[in-house]
């Protein structure tokens, strides 16, 4: 009889440990799988600013770089992410197209399909449709260029915070100063807020799929 009772309390023992084993392992699943909502403070700290009320910005009147409108229709239900720039840009272009290029890859398919990222063109004398259809998808081809009347160009600029000015080299050679902010473009079509310099992939990550989520949320 002792040792029944013996055999029926270790075994009770074990289901215990077995029990309490589960439920700190679903827990951990559970807080792994559990979007973490970042603070104000914490997304300043990655490099994330948002507007404490989405603006409203007009007179998107641009042309993707497979000759197509690209208007505010095209910002509805997705999120854009917004970088301005020019092809002839020997640094800053380049190295922020390659890091948003390693932001889109390393987000999920799902949200890859939320987003959409397009660089605007500031040299509508020499980037061409035909000239961002070259650069533009060598980053990732699901990546948009557009380019403008020069007017439009500067009010998007002045709406979305961008400053920028042409800068003789000597003769007719050029070069454009530049804000390096990425912006965000929520899904429907509000200046959202911006990523500011300097630009970290992994950073930029965690913080955009916080916005996402907290924006579903408060939908």
């Amino acid at each position: 009889m002792r040792e029944q009772n013996s055999n029926r309390g270790i075994h009770k023992t074990l289901l215990g440990i077995f029990a309490f084993i589960f439920l700190v392992m679903l827990a951990f699943v559970n807080k792994i799988n559990t979007q973490h909502i970042l603070s104000p403070q914490e997304l300043m700290d990655n490099g994330a600013v948002l507007l404490e009320t989405p603006r409203k910005f007009s007179g998107l009147e641009l042309t993707d770089h497979q000759g197509r409108p690209f208007t505010s229709k095209n910002l509805q239900g997705k999120w854009t992410l917004f970088f301005f720039g020019f092809t002839s840009c020997p640094d800053i272009c380049p190295t922020t197209m390659s890091t948003a290029a390693n932001l889109y890859e390393s987000l999920s398919s799902e949200d890859q399909k939320l987003l959409q990222f397009t660089m605007i063109s500031l040299d509508p004398e020499r980037d061409t449709t035909e000239k961002l259809a070259q650069y533009v998808p060598y980053f990732n081809k699901n990546f948009i260029g557009v380019t403008g009347n020069e007017y439009v160009l500067m009010s998007l600029g002045v709406q979305l915070n961008i400053p920028y000015s042409k800068v003789s080299l000597g003769e007719s050679d050029y070069t454009i100063d530049h804000s390096g902010n990425v912006v965000i473009v929520n899904p429907y079509g509000h200046y959202h807020g911006f990523f500011r310099p300097p630009l970290d992939p992994e950073r930029m990550k965690i913080s955009l799929e916080s916005i996402m989520s907290t924006f579903e949320k408060q939908k």
